[in-house]
């Protein structure tokens, strides 16, 4: 990594150790030196998600060469460029997937992982865009085939994922049903697009899928809850049905299922993760959003909708948030202008 013990300080969250969000204190950090094929930003917000809430707990470390800073979505500025940095020029305005060190006043970028803030967009929108975006894309477009015509079901559909996922879906033909944990966030998925909203806390989502399809299922299943729903995905997919699993918040391993639909419904059963991925594989999913989404972004068909925005000083505030599920969409964090 290119050197930075002569670089000036610059303000940052650390983690005081492995814990509950009081481990995370603003202090003062050597600014990052932009490597080769790097961007400089200078960072005017920051996107907080559920992988800095696992690395925060020590259950989610950063990859080889990584910042051990949390964050992983900016927008800002380009303060500088790398010597082999062709794709941006020192002031334009970028939003970036991060490989760490998004919650600081400046964070390091591979070019390619860069994108143009979308027309009409703020700062703090800008930042809220790339940790869903890229993983929403990669994994339910280009693993999962979403097409025009086909339903999908998102779970978790107020989260960060799943508000992109059922505003993406619409906006491509599809028609996407959600599943949330209140009335409140029903109404807000059917507000993005959503033809139905399923609280799995009053109602059996398997059972309202089937009613809602007429018994087909749906073509898609979008999951981040793993174990627990798993043999439930299965029973809501169609023939030639694909289950994407893109993370499992309540546990990874499936103890008895009945192989049987698989066979019998032709089903898929796939996933991925986003942050091990090298630069060049991101800036491919990077490339294939400047050409089919940025353009749907710039004429207002999708917006991230941003449930609340804190000082950096105050990221254990927007943690505890974070945690507690309520937040309809993308928590933000303030860092500079």
């Amino acid at each position: 990594m290119p050197d930075s013990l002569n670089a000036p300080p610059m303000a940052a969250i650390e983690c005081v150790g492995h814990g509950a969000p009081g481990v995370l204190r603003l202090g003062s950090v050597a600014r990052p030196v932009p490597g080769p094929d790097d961007v400089l930003i200078r960072v005017f917000a920051a996107g907080v998600n559920r992988p800095d809430v696992l690395q925060r707990e020590g259950r989610y470390p950063p990859p080889p060469g990584a910042s051990p800073l949390l964050g992983l979505e900016v927008a800002g500025v380009v303060e500088a460029c790398g010597s082999a940095v062709t794709a941006w020029r020192v002031g334009d305005h970028v939003t970036g997937l991060a490989n760490g060190g998004g919650y600081a006043e400046y964070c390091t970028v591979p070019q390619g992982q860069c994108l143009p803030w979308p027309s009409g967009f703020t700062a703090v929108e800008a930042a809220a865009l790339p940790e869903t975006y890229f993983t929403v894309w990669a994994n339910l477009f280009q693993r999962g085939g979403l097409r025009a015509g086909e339903r999908v079901l998102v779970h978790g559909g107020t989260s960060g994922i799943g508000v992109t996922a059922v505003q993406l879906a619409v906006a491509f033909g599809a028609e996407a049903f959600a599943t949330v944990g209140s009335d409140a966030k029903a109404a807000a998925c059917r507000a993005l697009g959503a033809s139905a909203a399923i609280n799995y806390r009053t109602a059996d989502f398997v059972a309202e899928i089937e009613r809602l399809t007429d018994g087909r299922g749906v073509d898609v299943v979008l999951d981040m809850v793993g174990a627990p729903y798993f043999p439930r995905n299965l029973r809501c997919l169609a023939r030639d049905g694909r289950l994407i699993q893109i993370a499992f918040l309540e546990g990874a391993v499936v103890e008895r299922f009945d192989l049987t639909p698989v066979m019998t419904k032709r089903l898929t059963v796939t996933g991925s993760t986003m942050r091990p991925r090298t630069s060049a594989e991101k800036a491919e999913i990077a490339t294939d959003l400047r050409a089919r989404v940025w353009p749907v972004l710039d004429r207002g068909l999708c917006r991230p909708p941003v449930y609340a925005t804190f000082p950096l000083a105050k990221a254990a505030e927007a943690h505890t948030l974070m945690e507690s599920s309520q937040h309809i969409g993308k928590i933000v964090l303030l860092v500079g202008e």
